[in-house]
């Protein structure tokens, strides 16, 4: 049964809620989204990605972090027999079957298996696209590095995307993983792992390797820096915030976001 203490949120309703936050026609933008947050959606959540799809049209993009069901590097923390069966059996990933990882957001399977989405090739930092600018987008990512150096992340910078956050998914933000690959700070965390990929037909496990997502770069009190290098752009530069449905919502420019970032990252760990 539906939750009737969420308030209602029709599609018209988060079309001109969008509008009026400065999102427009033609815009390539990637979303974080906390569908709780936005109400109970007239229509079920996939009416969040019709609505924002309406405002970029025809010439607009709309992509997101959509990595795999089954993140497997994170396999040396699984218990043993976890371990042991999915080396034995774990399926090849498949940048056109395997499915997304919903436990950000349930919306992350509903993008990648939308009509002419397109998912690009790497198996964890896997992005997923619809849109003018979605081939483009999710082509050609980088196996190594893939945050980093022609990434879709890299891309959406390249093109004056923006970032929506419905909902404030300050410590989220993946875009400020291409902040850490690109920032020239010495000695960074790095991580490496193993993931089967389906090769020409076959499985074939592969070697992968990148700054750390998971522990950051470098240590920080606390862990996580995002949050912070967010609240201190927020300080500081412009952005556009308000409500789309009942979320407090924010529409960030990405490259400033990411210059903001790596300036960040090189004054406390350069």
């Amino acid at each position: 049964m539906a939750d009737t203490n969420l308030p209602v949120t029709t599609r018209s309703r988060l079309v001109s809620d969008l509008s009026r936050l400065g999102l427009a026609s033609g815009d390539t933008v990637m979303l974080h989204a906390s569908v709780k947050a936005v109400g109970w959606i007239v229509g079920g959540p996939d009416v969040v990605l019709r609505a924002i799809l309406d405002v970029l049209g025809s010439t607009g993009t709309l992509m997101m972090y959509v990595k795999c069901e089954e993140p497997l590097d994170e396999i040396d923390d699984w218990p043993e027999d976890w371990q042991r069966a999915y080396l034995e059996e774990c399926p090849p990933f498949d940048p056109s079957r395997t499915r997304a990882l919903r436990e950000w957001s349930i919306l992350t399977e509903y993008l990648r298996t939308w009509p002419g989405a397109c998912c690009s090739a790497h198996p964890e930092a896997r992005m997923a696209a619809v849109g003018a600018r979605a081939e483009w987008i999710t082509s050609d990512h980088p196996l190594q590095f893939g945050y980093g150096v022609d990434s879709p992340l890299e891309k959406l910078c390249t093109v004056g995307g923006r970032v929506l956050l419905l909902g404030p998914l300050f410590d989220s933000l993946t875009l400020l993983h291409y902040a850490e690959h690109i920032a020239d700070v010495p000695n960074k965390r790095t991580e490496r792992y193993r993931w089967p990929v389906l090769r020409g037909g076959s499985c074939e496990w592969m070697e992968f390797e990148q700054f750390d997502t998971s522990d950051g770069i470098a240590d920080w009190p606390g862990g996580n820096y995002f949050q912070c290098i967010t609240g201190e752009y927020m300080a500081c530069r412009s952005y556009a915030t308000g409500r789309v449905g009942a979320a407090d919502s924010y529409l960030f420019n990405a490259r400033d976001l990411t210059d903001f970032a790596v300036a960040w990252l090189e004054e406390q760990f350069g």
